[in-house]
């Protein structure tokens, strides 16, 4: 099964939005949810299980379930109160840059909801112990870069990526490369590090990955 990135997202009764990262266990390799971003221009983002997939492509994901459902899914992005007490964080604005947009309106009440907003932080909701890796994150050799992510390929029965795909912008050209996970040494959130050096990454022989 694939999990593509940055590709629509559908419910059983229509398009719910797109997905833009997948959350996996770096030490298990086991994908456990990805995140779409809902339809409209200020869309929130969301936690999908894996199985919520009815089923996927390289060009969408089909979720069992309904809009309606969709809507009540974890919001992967909360704001968290970041522990500064209103007057603490009032005269510290009063005398930095901070005391102007987004956080208050010029000669506006400084006690208006715009500025206590500043009083707390967007977190994403990452499930403990995993990582949330988005398409284009750098994928690097033992001699240095690669490629970027665009897509894993994963078993359907137990949720483990079975191959990481370079499809574009790597150093090949225009070839899918797939690069079995025994040849990924750890993930991490700024890059995703092979055991393989770009000679070998060249010599790999792939799997087809059927597109529409």
């Amino acid at each position: 099964m694939e999990i593509p990135l940055n590709v629509d997202v559908r419910c059983s009764d229509g398009l719910c939005g797109r997905s833009t990262c997948i959350i996996l266990n770096p030490v298990t390799e086991e994908v456990t949810h990805f995140v779409v971003k809902a339809s409209g221009l200020l869309g929130d983002e969301y936690l999908v299980p894996i199985d919520a997939i009815f089923e996927s492509t390289s060009d969408d994901i089909r979720l069992r379930w309904s809009r309606d459902d969709f809507a009540k899914a974890e919001p992967f992005i909360k704001s968290v109160f970041i522990g500064k007490d209103e007057s603490t964080f009032l005269a510290e604005s009063m005398s930095a840059s901070t005391f102007m947009w987004p956080y208050a309106v010029a000669g506006g009440d400084p006690y208006q909801p715009s500025m206590l907003a500043a009083l707390y932080e967007q977190v994403e909701q990452v499930p403990a112990g995993e990582l949330a890796v988005r398409r284009g994150t750098e994928v690097e050799a033992t001699d240095g870069r690669v490629g970027k992510v665009d897509e894993f390929l994963i078993d359907p029965l137990t949720s483990h990526i079975t191959h990481l795909v370079l499809r574009k912008g790597h150093l090949w050209g225009e070839r899918d490369i797939t690069i079995p996970v025994s040849h990924i040494d750890r993930v991490a959130p700024e890059a995703v590090y092979l055991k393989l050096d770009k000679e070998a990454v060249n010599a790999l022989h792939g799997i087809t990955v059927h597109r529409k």
